[in-house]
């Protein structure tokens, strides 16, 4: 990865920084859990499946976005491109940085889903958690620059390929010269559960907690110090349960969302997920309905990575 300007600075607590609490107990508070619920039950119930086989679908769930964004006060640019016939769109969503614009803070996660599944944890419950983080912090201001991208195109028949929308966007920002210092790709957050056994791959919790009651953390090596700084902000500001993992980029399961586009072209990125077929049983199949996601988790999840977004985008 290339030396860059702007490398992570170590930021003051959030809470010192705003002078108010970001805390867990949050996630219960002012209709949050609500929200959530509808953006998902809007994506997977109402829109449904949403990829290249159901194009019109996948248009509807970005009409939804852009229009969430623009209510909620963004301006936001489609990035369109064209593949296999189709036009297929990244939406984007900007707070510029008032003493560090040209460092930015990225936060994505895919809109699209597998094949036929109507996708209300892969990857409903991360969209719907992008578009209340968007929420969160529209109204604030950042001394970075701070960036929500919601990728198409991220399933099959795309993933890993030049037409996956997180490649065609990553590309992008290089040829631009984007100075992304940071990157959090937001992938099947839904799902959680306190029974043993409930977390697969876990060699008797040597590798993995055999509780799926965590929010795994995914790093490539030469992103170690964005997954230090993040997993320490959820460590110190939040109660929340979290595995950080530093993997190779090649590496089965560590490629597999859109992080790994931004790896490509050197940016830090990391992963957060509840860590999708090794816990969610529903993953990539039609029974990926809205009454399978935890709300109260995935609010939890939303309220703790308020101090992580904050940490990030608020310098000293």
């Amino acid at each position: 990865m290339e030396e860059r300007s702007g490398q992570l600075r170590q930021p003051n607590s959030p809470d010192q920084l705003w002078g108010e609490s970001h805390h867990v107990g949050l996630a219960l508070e002012n209709g949050q859990v609500d929200r959530l619920r509808r953006d998902v039950d809007r994506l997977a119930a109402e829109i449904g499946a949403r990829n290249i086989y159901h194009y019109e679908a996948l248009q509807k769930a970005a009409i939804h976005i852009e229009t969430i964004l623009r209510e909620t006060g963004y301006s936001p640019s489609l990035h369109h491109y064209d593949t296999q016939g189709k036009t297929f769109v990244n939406i984007s969503a900007e707070l510029a940085g008032r003493e560090h614009k040209d460092e930015i803070v990225v936060i994505g996660a895919h809109y699209d889903t597998h094949k036929d599944s109507p996708g209300a944890n892969d990857n409903g419950s991360a969209v719907a958690a992008l578009l209340e983080l968007a929420r969160h912090f529209a109204p604030r201001q950042t001394a970075r620059t701070l960036r929500f991208v919601a990728f198409t195109n991220e399933e099959s028949p795309f993933t890993r390929r030049k037409a996956m929308g997180s490649r065609v966007y990553a590309r992008e920002c290089r040829r631009r010269r984007d100075n992304i210092i940071a990157m959090i790709c937001l992938e099947t957050i839904g799902c959680y559960s306190e029974e043993i056994g409930s977390q697969w791959l876990s060699f008797g919790g040597l590798f993995l907690p055999r509780r799926g009651d965590f929010l795994a953390l995914v790093a490539n090596p030469a992103s170690k110090e964005l997954l230090r700084q993040v997993s320490g902000t959820l460590k110190q500001e939040t109660a929340l349960h979290i595995k950080p993992v530093i993997l190779p980029t090649h590496f089965p399961g560590a490629w597999s969302s859109d992080h790994w586009s931004f790896w490509r072209e050197g940016f830090p990125a990391l992963m957060a997920t509840d860590t999708a077929p090794l816990r969610y049983r529903y993953y990539h199949t039609r029974e990926d309905t809205p009454d399978k996601v935890d709300f109260v988790w995935l609010s939890r999840v939303v309220s703790s990575l308020y101090p992580v977004v904050a940490g990030l985008v608020l310098c000293r």
